[in-house]
């Protein structure tokens, strides 16, 4: 697709992509995957959403934000909740949905064309909204997966949907490529990232969110 000139912003529901991704059997590069935006149009802002666990001194999926944090992405976190349900279970409560959301909405009289990075049928209304204020929406999943990663209700509303399958040559990280990557994350120290490196979310454990 040529670079047609159209304001784009990337919404990435973090946990989201990284569940997709790793159910077709890659990894996300982040530094690819700007590159694929930013020559389709003027790229605006790509935002990632990500959830992290409260009180934690170190979290597994720190090096990944330092890095997009360095490297073109606006990173939004928020605290997680831990609690135990009344079967004993440990759960943790941390949905980014609602500042996905806002964001979306405060940026849309700037842009022509947002993409989404969720299959999550809870933005099938946001999506109904945007469209309303005039933007394109497109999104991102995947329905080769079984059961599918995308809600039905939002593939439908969407005005183009993309399978991410399709995109994995184009924004997933080459398996042979390890010189950048951090060790596994149950071996990783607490140290920085620098700039020039990126970090592989397929190797770094995410939180668990809701």
């Amino acid at each position: 697709m040529a670079n047609t000139g159209e304001r784009i912003a990337l919404f990435i529901d973090g946990a989201n992509l990284y569940a997709t991704a790793k159910s077709l059997g890659f990894d996300i590069d982040y530094k690819r995957l700007l590159r694929e935006f930013q020559n389709k149009g003027r790229l605006i802002r790509a935002f990632y959403y990500t959830a992290l666990i409260e009180d934690q001194e170190y979290s597994s999926i720190r090096p990944l934000i330092d890095w997009l944090d360095y490297n073109g992405y606006a990173v939004v976190t928020k605290p997680t909740k831990e609690f135990v349900d009344s079967l004993g279970r440990r759960k943790v409560k941390g949905n980014m949905d609602i500042e996905l959301a806002v964001d979306a909405m405060e940026m849309a009289d700037h842009l022509d064309h947002i993409v989404l990075f969720s299959g999550d049928g809870d933005f099938r209304s946001l999506v109904e909204a945007l469209q309303r204020k005039g933007v394109r929406v497109s999104v991102i999943s995947t329905v080769t997966t079984q059961p599918p990663m995308i809600a039905d209700e939002l593939r439908r509303q969407a005005d183009e949907f993309i399978d991410l399958i399709h995109l994995a040559n184009r924004v997933g990280r080459d398996p042979g490529d390890r010189s950048d990557r951090p060790p596994p994350a149950r071996q990783q120290e607490r140290r920085p990232v620098t700039p020039g490196s990126v970090p592989n979310e397929g190797e770094l454990e995410e939180d668990d969110e809701e």
